[in-house]
């Protein structure tokens, strides 16, 4: 039976961990306690700490036989990862309370979970940059405002809103998912959003469209997804992603963007979508040595980098040797009048030098010519679009019968 999970370290944080599960219990959920600490528990505690270390591939004694804290944090941080896979199918939620060291042990474990389990942390970090904790992952941060050292006025209230929140998402009914379609990825910015809303609109009565924002993390959820199984295939008009990670942007790729389609063989329609520009955030934070380059400001937080031929024709070779090494079926869409609502004629990124530079790498090392589709559109022309989801329809017709 799926149970709740509350997971901490019980040697450190023993009180808001038995609290949090008093709550739970309460309200009509059964819990349990599962320590990451390494130290003995203060608590009576349901997993312990070496049921967890145990999963570690080093043994236990990696996690709890030294006497280095980091290094203990990060190996238990591994161990509860692995433990969190074998345990998926036992687990209805989790909810952790933690500072800096609890926080990155739990979270390690969250994000192996399957979308959809709810995943709270209430952690002293909530507050500042929690996409190392976060990832790809749907894990709801909870600021504990006070540190996580004894229950107080304010923290009771603060533990008690998360837990009374996660019984909430735990005992709500689960929206009805479209089973009659095939679910899909595609990458959307603002600059190709014309393009890819027309793809949804034509592609949606098939298939169930998820729309990601290339952002980095849009990008990889989306692949995980396809690697789970949840997808079936991905319309890649935005690799933007790929610009940011070559060239120092805030919206990175990570270096294995494009590797999951080798890995599955799924179908992948792509296109060179927003790869005129790198994103940065306000001006005075770009590079100094990016600072006599074209920008636009897309607004007060967001500055776009207009991208050089060079820069162009490495990201071409890039994505090609990516494509090489797929073996399933894969097409690149290239539109040669304009890849974002920027480069197009009259617009601040227009230049089609520089695009030439893009297609002409990607000429040259993409091996199969079928692979790669020219076509004199602008990306955000409905002709483009259209072209794009007839493609894609033919190279998921095998899968969907």
């Amino acid at each position: 039976m799926r149970v709740i999970h509350v997971v901490g370290t019980a040697d450190t944080k023993g009180e808001e961990l038995a609290y949090l599960r008093d709550l739970i219990t309460a309200g009509g959920q059964q819990a349990v306690i599962v320590d990451l600490g390494t130290r003995a528990p203060t608590i009576e505690v349901d997993v312990s700490a070496h049921d967890v270390a145990s999963c570690h591939p080093e043994g236990e004694g990696v996690v709890l036989g030294g006497d280095d804290r980091g290094t203990a944090v990060a190996a238990m941080g591994t161990a509860f990862s692995l433990w969190c896979r074998r345990n998926a199918d036992n687990i209805s939620g989790v909810i952790s309370v933690g500072g800096g060291g609890g926080t990155s042990m739990a979270c390690s474990g969250m994000r192996e979970l399957p979308y959809g389990i709810p995943k709270f942390m209430v952690s002293t970090l909530a507050s500042a940059d929690t996409a190392p904790y976060v990832g790809t992952s749907d894990i709801v941060m909870v600021p504990s405002i006070t540190d996580v050292a004894g229950l107080n006025r304010l923290s009771r209230v603060i533990l008690s809103n998360a837990a009374h929140a996660l019984l909430g998402v735990v005992t709500a009914p689960r929206p009805a998912a479209a089973e009659d379609k095939t679910a899909i990825g595609l990458t959307m910015f603002g600059v190709t959003t014309t393009c890819v809303n027309a793809i949804t609109d034509r592609l949606r009565d098939r298939f169930d469209c998820l729309v990601f924002h290339a952002t980095g993390i849009g990008g990889r959820s989306m692949e995980r997804l396809l690697e789970q199984g949840f997808t079936s295939g991905i319309v890649d008009i935005t690799t933007t992603e790929i610009a940011d990670l070559l060239f120092g942007g805030v919206l990175a790729a990570d270096h294995d963007r494009l590797d999951v389609i080798a890995r599955t063989g799924a179908p992948w329609v792509g296109s060179v979508g927003a790869l005129d520009m790198v994103n940065f955030w306000a001006p005075d934070t770009i590079p100094a040595h990016y600072r006599d380059r074209k920008f636009y400001e897309h607004n007060p937080n967001i500055t776009l980098m207009r991208t050089t031929a060079q820069e162009n024709a490495r990201m071409g070779r890039w994505i090609g040797e990516k494509l090489n090494a797929c073996h399933g079926p894969v097409r690149l869409l290239i539109p040669e009048n304009g890849i974002s609502a920027l480069d197009i004629e009259g617009g601040a990124f227009w230049d089609p030098e520089v695009d030439a530079a893009l297609f002409d790498a990607l000429r040259e090392t993409i091996e199969d010519d079928n692979r790669l589709v020219f076509l004199p559109y602008h990306i955000n022309d409905p002709a483009f679009a259209a072209a794009v989801a007839d493609t894609f329809e033919e190279l998921m017709e095998p899968r969907c019968h």
